[in-house]
């Protein structure tokens, strides 16, 4: 898909899309077309009437620049978010493919609507998100993506948003590429080989600690779960060094279970499909580094990736082991499926001893009791830190890439305290278990900034539950990767 910009409408293109607003007569930056054109417009902003994703196409015979116009209706002015023209840009984008078009222009709406640059950056979020599809392993490939023109006044501002926007929705379809992968094609080896290939394309530093160094080391979680498999343990880690020496860096963490049987604890059969997306926090954070390269941030960002495949061999963990962790914390282990918190909690100390960071922000898919608690379109924030909730809150705010914050007091630190050693890996029974596992995380963490992203309800499509967004097609999202992003441009 290519992406370009024209100043004008009076262009040559298979589709001409433009948004129309709901109880409005005109579709936003059209300009004034022949009578009979303008006819058929009119009758079908009637029937439209500019509803919240409602799409018509009207055909223009023996035109000379535009063969189809497009309505894209996108709702009440005073309704409008910062996802209306990314949602409504991707409905268009699906439409144009079904049609087996070559390309097609969207005309970007006037600044009393949205600022174009915001506009812009959803147009093409919204576009290459949506086109996106996982056909891997399809005999049959999805039909070549087409492309778009982005009708607007060109400015250096604006080629600065398209070349930001592209490398954020590239980041989020590169997440999605590697999260969607089976669990036979994508091992901790594998995951290790992608960041492999991303440090030698965009220069950053890569290192690679596998099974018999981390065991040298002191990583008690990650060897621990990573026992029982054939397919070793591996932690990875990515350096983007582009601010100042003395500049602290940002530490993201991202667990990588590429398969979750829960060990011995074992997992219902049901659905256990889906823990191949037990990985989607190691993949978030390799597309936020991607992206963080290829913009060239002036800053500092490290992203460690612990990843392991959960399995019932037997050299397995079992309930009832005592373990010690990289900080030298030992954790009584009392169910073998919450070895997240064990791989993470190695993953942060280390992060936290080797790089004394500014923040360390985590991401996993930690526990089906954040579905319960808040669904499968909120993920859970849980933090040490006020001021770097709020900063996240706010990047939440501006890609809608929705967070609700749980609290972590003293109380929720008791319940996770063993007879036996320092820490248990569990809670108490069904209570709160999506903070006692922060607990756990934030028990690995001496006094750095930190939050943890659980997005166990948000990392893929989930069925009903999940809200149907045409710039996530059934599968891995990619959530965290336009979030982390907004923080990180605005530090």
């Amino acid at each position: 898909m290519r992406i370009k910009t024209e100043s004008s409408t009076k262009r040559k293109t298979e589709l001409l899309c433009g948004f129309v607003l709901e109880d409005s007569n005109k579709v936003l930056g059209l300009p004034k077309l022949d009578t009979k054109i303008s006819s058929s417009i009119n009758q079908s902003l009637k029937d439209m009437n500019g509803k919240m994703g409602k799409l018509v196409i009207i055909p223009i015979s023996g035109g000379k620049q535009a063969q189809r116009i497009l309505l894209a209706g996108i709702g009440k002015k005073e309704n409008l978010t910062q996802d209306t023209i990314r949602f409504v840009s991707g409905k268009i984008a699906q439409k144009a493919r079904e049609l087996k078009l070559k390309e097609f222009s969207i005309i970007v709406p006037p600044t009393f609507v949205m600022d174009s640059i915001s506009s812009v950056s959803q147009i093409i979020e919204g576009t290459k998100m949506s086109l996106y599809k996982f056909d891997k392993f399809k005999t049959e490939k999805v039909d070549k993506s087409p492309d778009i023109t982005i009708i607007v006044s060109k400015s250096n501002k604006i080629s600065k948003a398209i070349k930001v926007a592209e490398a954020v929705a590239d980041g989020a379809i590169f997440t999605k590429s590697i999260a969607n992968l089976p669990p036979n094609e994508c091992t901790p080896t594998t995951l290790a080989n992608f960041a492999k290939d991303i440090s030698k394309k965009n220069k950053m530093k890569c290192s690679i600690i596998s099974q018999p160094e981390l065991k040298k080391k002191g990583f008690g979680g990650i060897t621990a779960v990573g026992k029982g498999s054939k397919n070793e343990p591996k932690l990875i880690v990515l350096e983007h060094n582009n601010g100042p020496k003395n500049q602290k860096p940002i530490v993201l963490v991202g667990k990588a279970v590429t398969f979750d049987t829960g060990g011995i604890s074992l997992k219902p059969g049901q659905s256990m499909d889906e823990m191949k997306f037990d990985k989607c926090g190691g993949c978030t954070v390799l597309g936020i580094m991607k992206s963080v390269s290829e913009l060239k941030l002036p800053i500092n960002v490290v992203g460690i990736i612990p990843s392991v495949e959960n399995m019932p061999g037997g050299e397995a963990y079992r309930p009832g082991d005592i373990i010690k962790l990289y900080n030298g914390k030992t954790a009584e282990i009392l169910n073998t499926d919450a070895e997240g918190r064990l791989i993470l909690a190695d993953a942060l100390a280390y992060g936290e001893k080797q790089y004394s960071p500014k923040a360390i922000i985590d991401f996993a898919t930690l526990t089906g009791a954040c579905i319960v608690a808040l669904g499968n379109n909120v993920a859970a924030i849980v933090s040490n830190n006020e001021q770097l909730t709020k900063k996240i809150i706010d990047s939440s705010k501006t890609t809608t890439e929705q967070i609700w914050e749980l609290p972590l007091t003293q109380d929720y630190m008791d319940m996770i305290k063993s007879d036996v050693a320092d820490i248990k890996n569990v809670g108490i029974g069904r209570a709160a278990g999506t903070i006692t596992a922060a607990a756990f995380l934030k028990s690995a963490i001496k006094d750095t900034p930190w939050a943890h992203l659980d997005i166990a309800g948000v990392a893929w499509t989930q069925g009903a539950a999940t809200k149907e967004k045409p710039y996530n097609p059934k599968g891995a999202t990619g959530f965290g990767v336009r979030l982390v992003l907004d923080y990180l441009q605005k530090l």
